[in-house]
């Protein structure tokens, strides 16, 4: 029994350990710990591309809830268009996760890596024209609208397809849609991404946990060690200077990009 207790403590201490770095460092950056986890459960661990996936939906799910409604209390945003564009991510997110389930590993595992290396690429270049020509206040202005806001629930079509597939991205593709077609402000913009990222997450996961490719010892460890060390990777990014954070991040998902393209497949 005694034995059986330390094996149990020896298996948990390690993705204790990885969640609170994951943690640590979605708070520093700003961006959920999706998009380090799942390459980190692929490359460092060996898990196939879909379990990686699901994986991390157990550390996602119980932050993106939790933003969701700390935004809400302080961004709210029309009910009726919430509640249509969750509808529409979360069907959306149902049908595509029941596709990469179902996908050979390999296959999902080049998406992802396709995923991180164009938004690598985006954000570099978003740096290079920073430096260049200054950074505007656009983030704070909104631009006009170019489509009418009734159309707006259709933007969970592409976020629940991201979420489905990947198991992230739907407020990395989601956000500048409402800014830049819908004339969004940049804070209601994330508003209604997490109004379409938090119920797609449960769908997402759900769906991951129904095909056997979610791994609960090493994802509930990672949510649990997760929630303790945001704060912290958050207050250190408020002293640290910006633009290198985010250089910082956009090179390490390119590097990572490029080592799952070229890495072993596995089985």
């Amino acid at each position: 029994m005694l034995s059986l207790s330390v094996m149990s403590i020896l298996h948990v201490l390690p993705a204790l350990a990885l969640g609170a770095l994951l943690g640590f460092f979605g708070g520093l950056f700003g961006i959920g710990g999706g998009i380090i986890a799942i390459p980190l459960l692929v490359l460092a661990y060996g898990m196939d591309q879909p379990m990686a996936q699901g994986t991390a939906l157990v550390m996602m799910v119980p932050n993106l809830l939790i933003g969701w409604w700390r935004y809400t209390r302080h961004q709210p945003v029309p009910w009726q268009r919430a509640l249509a564009l969750g509808v529409i991510a979360a069907a959306t997110t149902w049908v595509v996760a029941h596709v990469a389930t179902r996908m050979p590993p390999h296959w999902l595992r080049q998406v992802f890596s396709l995923f991180l290396l164009g938004l690598s690429a985006h954000l570099l270049q978003q740096q290079r024209r920073a430096r260049q020509g200054g950074k505007k206040a656009a983030a704070q202005e909104p631009t006009t609208a170019r489509v009418p806001q009734r159309y707006l629930p259709l933007v969970g079509l592409v976020g629940g397809s991201s979420m489905g597939l990947l198991g992230i991205g739907g407020g990395l593709v989601a956000t500048p849609i409402f800014t830049s077609l819908f004339g969004q402000r940049q804070t209601m913009a994330q508003s209604f991404a997490l109004a379409l990222v938090a119920p797609s997450s449960v769908i997402a996961l759900s769906t991951y946990a129904t095909a056997h490719q979610v791994d609960w010892s090493m994802g509930l460890p990672l949510a649990a060690a997760g929630m303790f060390t945001v704060s912290a990777g958050v207050a250190l990014a408020q002293r640290l200077p910006e633009q290198k954070l985010r250089a910082a991040f956009a090179w390490m998902l390119l590097l990572t990009s490029v080592w799952l393209l070229a890495g072993p497949t596995g089985r």
